[in-house]
């Protein structure tokens, strides 16, 4: 089922780097990015009418621009759809996303104060944020919360949101009411490359935003990084993964449970390391048995034979290593104590700590947010927060003592840079004779 490789037999490295390799999210891909530059092009200089093009080409939906803002009786209409468990449900998720959102929010910081100088840190929200939404096979409420209610809680004003209709034109009903409790202020139906183009620069319809997060496809991914720099963006995410750690006292069934949850992605990149051969070899015996559970086995257990990967080492030390070396999105660790490994793991989007805690409860319910690092990046990277959402801005005050006393000091290394308007800058305002300024550049001269 899933192929098992003895790090002792080989270099441990070199399989972690061709693992590396299948999380690559850009190799090989300049056929989609000449079409990405196409649309972006496209919906820069024809915006709403390149959004009708692209949508009857790729949603094979003809939505004029009328028609792509949701309207009051869709979500009328989504709510009788939908029933009362699943509204109850996803207001759960939204109180506790909210509450611990809420809780990491930076607050104001005290100034620092010292001789005439305050120094003062602000944290304001962003004005706007886009929140792209994918389609496909599923309908992805659960997206919708993890990447609005962070800005919500930030202060952000607007939250436009833009997703893919069905082929009637439609937006799914989960997706709708999650946006509602979510408090979107507004949602397109253009998905693709071209909706993330229209947030970033507007259209005739559809507002330009601050920054755009969410996940998507690869021609979202590869139009988020295009458009970097006209407005900001949460990160390039690739295909989601799991690493578990796991020793011989964890339960080969969740562990297997755990990868398949991760297989059924498609693509989904779902690894084990462990130090028990028993257990390697019974969750290999527990994927056989559970993977006919699931809806989309067949997918699944082609993902699992292409991405799977059990990495069998001599000691949990080594599992440690390789977990740290991966630096996977999601990391479980099933061990006797798996808190004590938590000041050794260095690299992950998110942890999960103990038996009772799979990946699912952080996609759907806990509270941190499932937008996460993926391909390796956690290396330099943090999963998407309400902090992403704020700017941060120094407010510098001086009085004219502490400025006479920074004066030295501030000619010496801007007339070492040669520019002597600084220095200048600073005399105006002490009252200081230009043969001051004159003996400092004499000195850096010599």
């Amino acid at each position: 089922m899933i192929r098992i490789l003895r790090t002792w037999e080989g270099n441990v490295d070199r399989e972690i780097d061709k693992l590396k390799q299948t999380l690559n999210l850009f190799d090989g891909l300049a056929a989609q990015s000449a079409t990405v530059q196409k649309i972006i092009h496209d919906v820069k200089k024809q915006k709403d009418a390149a959004l009708v093009k692209y949508g009857k080409r790729f949603d094979r939906v003809r939505l004029l621009p009328k028609d792509f803002r949701v309207t009051e009786k869709e979500f009328e209409e989504a709510y009788r759809k939908i029933s009362r468990p699943f509204i109850r449900s996803i207001q759960k998720a939204v109180k506790n996303i909210w509450t611990y959102q809420e809780h990491i929010r930076i607050r104001k910081v005290s100034p620092l104060k010292a001789d005439g100088i305050v120094l003062d840190t602000v944290y304001a929200p962003l004005e706007s944020a886009g929140v792209y939404v994918p389609g496909g096979a599923a309908s992805y409420p659960s997206t919708v919360l993890m990447n609005a209610i962070p800005a919500r809680v930030a202060g952000v004003k607007k939250i436009i949101m833009t997703t893919p209709p069905s082929r009637d034109g439609t937006i799914p009903p989960e997706r709708l009411v999650a946006a509602r409790e979510a408090d979107v202020s507004d949602i397109y139906k253009v998905g693709g490359a071209q909706a993330i183009t229209a947030l970033a620069f507007g259209t005739e319809t559809i507002p330009r935003v601050d920054k755009i997060v969410g996940p998507g496809n690869i021609f979202v991914t590869l139009a988020k990084k295009e458009i970097f720099g006209y407005a900001g963006i949460d990160m390039l995410a690739g295909p989601s993964e799991v690493v578990i750690v796991a020793d011989g006292h964890a339960d080969p069934s969740f562990v297997a449970s755990d990868l398949l949850s991760q297989a059924e992605h498609t693509p989904g990149i779902s690894i084990l390391v462990t130090c028990s051969a028993e257990l390697a070899e019974q969750v290999n015996l527990e994927l056989k048995r559970q993977i006919m559970r699931i809806k989309r086995h067949a997918g699944t257990r082609e993902c699992l034979e292409k991405f799977g990967v059990i990495l069998l080492t001599k000691n949990l030390e080594a599992c440690i290593e390789a977990a740290n070396a991966l630096a996977p999105e999601h990391l479980q660790v099933m061990t006797k104590n798996p808190r004590t490994l938590l000041s050794r793991l260095k690299h992950a989007g998110a942890i999960f700590l103990g038996p009772y805690t799979p990946v699912a409860v952080g996609d759907y319910i806990a509270g941190p947010s499932h937008v996460l690092p993926t391909g390796g990046t956690a290396r330099f990277s943090s999963g998407l927060s309400v902090n992403d959402f704020l700017k941060r801005y120094s407010v510098i005050t001086y009085s004219k003592p502490a400025l006479r006393k920074a004066y030295q000091d501030i000619a010496e290394i801007s007339g070492a840079e040669g520019l002597d308007a600084h220095t200048w800058s600073v005399q105006i305002r002490l009252g200081l004779q230009d043969n001051k300024s004159q003996k400092t550049e004499k000195k850096h001269k010599t």
